[in-house]
């Protein structure tokens, strides 16, 4: 689509925000002094970031992308407050102790909502989310992640692989053969370790040939995680079922009807939590240096 992108000289200011913030540079000077005026050039290299029309509190920016219905003003007295976001980040948890009861599906929505305004490389947007409520999915997507684990046990404990594997791959890779077992033994009595009973999973997909794929997915992640816990929804990273996802050649993808040109990057487990922690416990202390 051929970007439209102005600037309409008799609402501008001239303030020159619009050419500060623009990434693209599209945005410049033309003229001098009084007289001079803000003009658009090159507008096919814009990025879509909408940064310009974010920034311009004249409406001064005409852009295809951006008309007036999609451009909203900050309500900056509804903002929390940098105690009550700080109180946020050091209030969430993975709970892992979750009810029955689904997550409501206004809550699900406003999770996606806040995990698609994250920012993403070059604003390039190419995250998509699949989101699974169905029990007989969830229970499929448990039993595909118990076989991959089964299956790297059987190699590792191969006893003609075993010393050559332990001495490429150390202690650490061997530490999780007993985790593995136990995880598979409590699943056979009924007890779920790798969702641990979660009633909704959300997948956070994108292109394969994304370079940015990883670091867009874990921005996404975030929002999506702090919105779950303003929600009272418990968020759990799911690390096993990623990790089979990632060595399992796009069968986990196929399973739930992702396009084979995608795979998955993260997910997120969400389920009602049985309680909520009344306490926040400190972390380690900051570890930073200032140059």
């Amino acid at each position: 689509m051929e970007i439209q992108l102005a600037v309409d000289e008799a609402k501008c200011i001239k303030c020159g925000k619009c050419i500060k913030v623009c990434p693209s540079g599209i945005f410049r000077w033309n003229g001098e002094g009084s007289s001079r005026s803000v003009v658009a050039e090159d507008v096919q290299t814009c990025i879509r970031c909408g940064h310009c029309a974010a920034v311009c509190g004249a409406a001064a920016i005409n852009h295809s992308l951006f008309p007036a219905e999609k451009v909203h003003a900050v309500d900056v007295a509804a903002l929390p407050s940098p105690e009550q976001v700080m109180m946020l980040c050091k209030a969430r948890r993975s709970n892992r102790s979750l009810t029955t009861a689904p997550v409501p599906q206004e809550y699900i929505e406003k999770i996606l909502q806040a995990a698609n305004t994250a920012p993403t490389a070059s604003n390039m947007q190419q995250l998509e989310y699949t989101v699974v409520t169905s029990p007989q999915k969830i229970e499929a997507i448990i039993e595909f992640v118990l076989d991959y684990f089964a299956s790297m046990v059987r190699l590792l404990e191969n006893p003609l692989l075993k010393p050559v594997l332990k001495s490429l791959l150390g202690d650490g890779a061997y530490r999780y053969v007993g985790v593995f077992k136990r995880i598979r033994e409590a699943y056979s009595k009924g007890d779920d370790k790798i969702l641990r009973g979660a009633k909704c999973v959300v997948f956070i997909h994108a292109p394969k040939s994304s370079r940015f794929a990883d670091a867009d997915a874990n921005l996404a992640y975030q929002n999506g995680s702090l919105m779950a816990e303003s929600l009272g929804v418990s968020q759990i990273y799911t690390g096993f079922v990623c990790t089979a996802a990632k060595k399992g050649k796009g069968k986990l993808e196929s399973m739930l009807g992702i396009d084979s040109s995608r795979r998955i990057v993260a997910g997120m487990a969400l389920g009602m939590p049985q309680f909520r922690y009344p306490n926040f416990i400190d972390r380690e202390p900051l570890k930073a240096n200032f140059i």
